[in-house]
Order: C-alpha cells, then structure tokens, then sequence
C-alpha cells in the first residue's frame, strides 16, 4: 500500500503536521506512526494538564527570542506560521484559547483533552489512519517511493514526515544518523535547581513576583517569579534559566552557584532605598516591615543574613549591617548541586542539526521527501507553550511544502 505521507510520531508536531498535510491534498492517504501506546501524551501533561497551547506573542521577531536553539531559524519560520496563527487555527475548529497574565495560553475549557479531542476529531475527519505500537527501526529510499519499517511492517510513502519529539537517549536517533543526518548532542533542558545544603528548606513555598536569577561568573540570567522549594529553587525564572544555560550547566556537571537578587533592582538603588527608611523612618523595628513587598519569612531570613537583629530599629542599625542586607537582597548565593525535572515537562535541547535540512522547507538535506518538524530538530524554548509553538510552525511548512497547491 502507498502511503502519500507516513508521519513517524503521534505526538503534537505529528498530528499537526498529518491534519495540515490532509488539508493541501484533497483525499490523500496519511498514516501515523507511533512506537508507545499513547497518542499525545506531551498534550496531555502539558501545563499541569491544562495544556500551554502557545504563548501571546504574536510578532516573529519578539517570539524568536524566547528560544534558546532554533532562534535564528524559527524568525523567518514565524513570518509565515506565528502564534497568531495557531490561535486561529484551534478557533476555526470550535477550541478558544485564553491568556493568563504571564502570556501564557490554554484552552478556555482548562483541560488539555479539548486540544487532544480536536485533533483526533480532525484526524478521523480526514481518514488518517493511526498505529500504535509501532516503533519505526529504518527509513531508506527506494526509487519513487520511501521505504518505512517499524519492528513488523514496512510501509511505502511518497513523503514521510519526521516528528517523533525529543527523547533523552541517543539510541532513539540512531536509525536516523545511519541514513546520514547530524545529531547535536542530546541534553536536558527545563529544570529546576537543587541546593544540597538545604539552607532554605524551612522558607520551602515562598516565593516572589519578580526576581532575577544568575548563575556567578557567567553572562546567564533571567528574571520572573522565583519559588524556594524543599530542594532548592524553583518558578518561571529558574526554569528559563535552564533552557538558556542548559549546554554550559550540563559541562560543569550542573554544580555552580547561583545568585538571587530578590527585588530585580540595582544594587545602588536598594542601598538607597534602605538609607531612606533609615532617614525617615528611624524609630521602627526593621522587622516588622518588610520593604519591597518581600514575604515576611524572607525578609526575616534576610535580615539575619545580614546580621540584623530582631529589635534592631532603623535608626541603631549599622552602615555595615545595611551593606550586608543590600547584598543579601541582590545576591543571595545558592550552591546548586544537581537538578529536577520541572514537573513532567521533560524537554530536550539536541537533535537533528539544522545543517541538514532546508528551513524554508522542512525537508532534509540528505534524504529527498523526508521531512522534519518539532523537538526532534535541535530546537527548543523556555516552556512548554514555546515548544508546542515551534511544533505547530515547523509542522505546517513541512506540510505545505510537501503538498503545494
């Protein structure tokens, strides 16, 4: 049987890319393959199963740079498929996104099983056929035709579409590099830091609306909401943090320290800011007003950071003492020793290099008719909805090119 498209993952890119190749070529035969027994399962996890459908960024330059991998690519790939898009998409098809403050976006419904739901709706609407269990172990040309074999089966397609995710093991591309395609090297990304001297166990929940995160003698920072949790740090901040340093953590064996600066101030300005409530607020315990609308337990600890004591008033309180709480607010240093995976949020940096594939296409380099799209690709972003976004670009060019009107 000849198949116009086998796609190879049943996961968003896969989906996506099936429905809008079944969308440019009226009646064709599509058939996707997946290896485990779950179709969409990162769909299914994604934002605490809420599903992080895409972010409210819509202008291509400003999306791209929430990429750490990809980000040159992915601005010229957003011109012609951005969040924008995709948010018309799902609504064309009765499913209405809605942003949260953060830019965040999900379904209105708060459950990732209207996405899943609306994509095997379009799948059975098209006659796309979907097999599970079915691990594809080669791919090889042959005349016309390419050849698709999973542990049991062999399949012949026209063209043959490549979104099988990202997978921490290298041995889940080795069928890949055999026909000749580059892997950049497979690391995690996504994560969370652990503090093995549990320094800031007892503050575990706190957290903050806006600080900002650096990893000492490095370039690497970002800002956002931060938590402590019973491990160490945590929020988006963190997370970002991980995606744009995951190749420099990964070499020092992810052992560094890493500075918080609580209240994302200069260091100039909260020394000013303490020196103030010095000047005009004198006579009040220092503790019992927390400044910069830090937490209370936070502001304690700080406080006995910098060796203030709990009665001390502004007015008795040392220069020195006020030094050493401006550096606490902007420097806190953690001593990260190992990571945790961010939830069930595993996200990958690596992949298919880009050297081997056409991005105004999709289609590979090596092997004319396969195409890519998705995390297989050495490509990533700093959530979950950055990652679905680069899916549903990089799956719709993919299938519009394959199928050109």
């Amino acid at each position: 049987m000849m198949y116009d498209l086998v796609v190879i993952g049943g996961g968003a890119a896969g989906f996506f890319g099936a429905i809008q190749a079944a969308e440019q070529k009226k009646n064709a035969r599509i058939l996707i393959l997946e290896k485990t027994t779950k179709l969409l399962s990162k769909v299914k996890i994604s934002g605490g199963g809420r599903c992080n459908v895409t972010h409210h960024c819509l202008q291509p330059a400003p999306l791209s740079k929430h990429y750490p991998r990809g980000q040159k690519v992915l601005k010229q790939l957003f011109q012609q498929f951005h969040a924008g898009h995709t948010i018309q998409w799902f609504a064309d098809r009765g499913v209405l996104l809605k942003v949260e403050e953060d830019g965040r976006m999900f379904p209105q419904s708060d459950d990732s099983q209207t996405i899943i739901d609306c994509f095997l709706s379009e799948a059975r609407k098209f006659k796309i056929e979907v097999r599970t269990s079915s691990e594809v172990i080669s791919i090889d040309r042959k005349d016309k035709s390419i050849e698709v074999v999973t542990g049991n089966e062999s399949f012949s397609a026209e063209r043959v579409l490549v979104a099988m995710g990202g997978h921490p093991q290298t041995h889940a591309y080795e069928w890949l590099q055999k026909r000749g395609h580059s892997l950049v090297p497979l690391l995690p990304s996504l994560f969370t830091f652990n503090d093995p001297s549990r320094q800031y166990t007892d503050l575990m929940g706190v957290s903050v609306p806006n600080g900002k995160v650096k990893i000492a003698s490095t370039d690497f920072e970002q800002e956002g909401p931060i938590l402590i949790t019973h491990w160490g740090l945590s929020g988006p901040a963190v997370i970002k943090l991980s995606a744009w340093a995951a190749v420099y953590l990964h070499a020092c064996k992810y052992t560094c320290t890493v500075l918080v600066n609580w209240v994302n101030e200069k260091e100039d300005i909260v020394r000013q800011r303490l020196l103030q409530e010095k000047l005009t607020h004198g006579k009040r315990v220092i503790l019992n007003y927390p400044l910069f609308q830090l937490p209370s337990r936070l502001w304690e600890r700080l406080l006995h950071q910098a060796e203030i004591a709990p009665t001390l008033t502004w007015l008795d309180c040392p220069h020195k003492n006020i030094n050493r709480l401006t550096e606490f607010l902007v420097r806190t240093p953690f001593s990260v020793k190992g990571k945790t995976t961010y939830k069930e949020e595993f996200v990958t940096c690596g992949g298919i290099d880009w050297q081997d594939i056409n991005p105004a296409t999709m289609e590979s380099k090596i092997l004319p008719g396969v195409y890519f799209a998705g995390e297989v690709i050495n490509i990533d972003g700093e959530t979950g909805g950055f990652n679905f976004q680069a899916a549903w670009t990089t799956a719709t060019i993919a299938a519009h090119s394959m199928f050109k009107p």
